[in-house]
């Protein structure tokens, strides 16, 4: 019996896979994955134009508690990304400038809170790209439990530990290593796609035939 408490090694990072997906936009990824993986309602914190993509270290904590992310902290490398499930609760925040700077120091490139985090300016002034349900002035607890390296749930997304974090102002996707290169092969594939469709808009040479073939398919017109 852990009384609610687990630490688990940090899983290596599947550097192949993370340089393929950077720097596509995860609107693309998920698209050519079945458009549905995804956090719902975690957006990025910074005012300016974030990425990221990097190896998640996970992290579970009770609402309000932060614990057992001071000590996920210790195990962080660089080209991590730190991903915490709050279990969705945004009244206390988990994280802050102080924690900012110490994940930063470590070589964390980024961080996602299913939860509040507070500090906001200095996501932005030190660019430390940050994703979150939520922001709070109020403190969090410091008494526990929580594990880290298990599977989360972000925004009704599970992560596992060892995921690929790939993130942009659109939000955020988690892409297991047996899938990221698949992922990135069709999202590069269908970007290039997308790039000819916006150059035939602005040559005039759209073709938007498709409309009225599927509302005729479907009876509309």
């Amino acid at each position: 019996m852990n009384n609610g408490y687990e630490i688990n090694p940090r899983k290596e990072a599947f550097k192949e896979g993370i340089t393929a997906l950077t720097e596509l936009a995860t609107s693309v990824v998920s698209d050519v994955l079945g458009r549905t993986i995804g956090a719902v309602d975690i957006l990025p914190v910074n005012k300016s134009p974030v990425s990221v993509c990097g190896n998640a270290v996970t992290v579970s904590v009770r609402s309000g508690d932060n614990l057992m992310l001071h000590k996920a902290l210790q195990i962080l490398k660089p080209g991590d990304v730190l991903v915490v499930d709050g279990g969705g609760d945004i009244s206390r925040a988990l994280f802050g400038e102080i924690m900012m700077t110490v994940a930063k120091s470590r070589g964390a490139i980024g961080a996602v809170f299913d939860a509040a985090i507070r500090d906001v300016e200095a996501f932005e002034k030190h660019r430390f790209p940050c994703w979150a349900r939520g922001v709070n002035m109020r403190g969090p607890y410091k008494d526990g439990p929580g594990s880290i390296n298990v599977p989360v749930s972000i925004g009704g997304m599970v992560v596992n530990p060892g995921d690929i974090i790939l993130g942009d102002c659109d939000g955020i996707i988690a892409l297991s290593p047996a899938i990221a290169l698949e992922g990135a092969r069709l999202g590069k594939e269908k970007e290039a796609v997308e790039r000819k469709t916006i150059q035939s808009i602005l040559d005039g040479q759209y073709d938007d035939a498709w409309i009225d073939i599927t509302l005729k398919q479907k009876g509309v017109i």
